[in-house]
């Protein structure tokens, strides 16, 4: 398959999607996704183990933070360090998010939960962008999807407020590049670092949105929360990208051949 046929690919579907999500009728909040089936109240915190559960995204963050930082110092990683570095901050920040908005979980809080959160997805399509496609690509675009993913979530907080909740541009951006990611995997393989650990990250994404969806179920059958258990995997997605990162690091500057140039 040529270049210029993947890469239209790429393109014919992003813009399909993005406008087949003008002929979406709005969707707003479910005040039901408030409802979680854990809600012990623990050494006097609310909810404790839907908070406590996110000591990892900290935890995980903070050590990726500080190993990255070390190993990207090399002149030769510059292009990667802030996407990377950036993914980290939304791990860590995405922790204290997460745990402030279920002590009381509306759709006010909720706000802080996600946005972190969206940081941390934007930051990982740049990176995956500047590998597989082209380092310039990933480090023009680096800004404008944090904006763009920022931006999605304060308008769904702002139409919540206004009493006409609109999800869908949030679910976009952070549903969009899931889709695209795979796909540019297959596309544009490159061997100079491990793609099995992105791979990785996915299937740990996808089993954090499964523990999720099936909340009460795992919780009667466990006696630990589908979202406890979120938590905890979705976590770990920051040592898989730790692993994705180190691995780059076995082969040398001249094997570096990206797709796009």
């Amino acid at each position: 398959m040529g270049l210029n046929i993947k890469v239209k690919i790429l393109q014919i579907l992003t813009i399909a999607i993005l406008v087949t999500v003008f002929f979406i009728e709005p969707i707003s909040q479910d005040a039901g996704y408030h409802q979680f089936a854990d809600e012990q109240t623990k050494m006097g915190i609310p909810n404790a183990w839907n908070v406590l559960s996110n000591i990892p995204f900290v935890t995980i963050g903070v050590l990726g933070f500080l190993v990255a930082r070390k190993h990207l110092s090399e002149k030769s990683f510059a292009v990667y360090k802030m996407p990377i570095l950036i993914f980290f901050i939304g791990l860590i920040l995405t922790g204290f998010g997460s745990a402030y908005y279920h002590l009381l979980p509306t759709n006010e809080t909720l706000l802080w939960d996600r946005l972190p959160m969206i940081v941390s997805f934007m930051a990982f399509f740049s990176f995956i962008l500047s590998l597989h496609l082209n380092q310039r690509l990933g480090k023009i675009t680096l800004w404008p999807l944090l904006f763009i993913g920022a931006a999605s979530v304060f308008y769904w907080s702002y139409t919540e407020a206004m009493g006409f909740g609109d999800l869908r541009f949030y679910a976009v951006v952070q549903f969009l590049p899931i889709i695209l990611i795979p796909l540019i995997l297959l596309l544009f393989p490159v061997s100079h670092y491990q793609q099995k650990y992105i791979w990785l990250i996915l299937g740990l994404y996808i089993t954090a949105k499964l523990a999720e969806n099936f909340d009460a179920d795992i919780y009667h059958i466990l006696g630990i929360s589908g979202h406890t258990i979120k938590h905890v995997i979705a976590s770990f997605s920051g040592i898989a990208f730790l692993l994705a990162i180190w691995s780059i690091s076995r082969y040398d500057d001249d094997t570096i051949n990206h797709s796009i140039k």
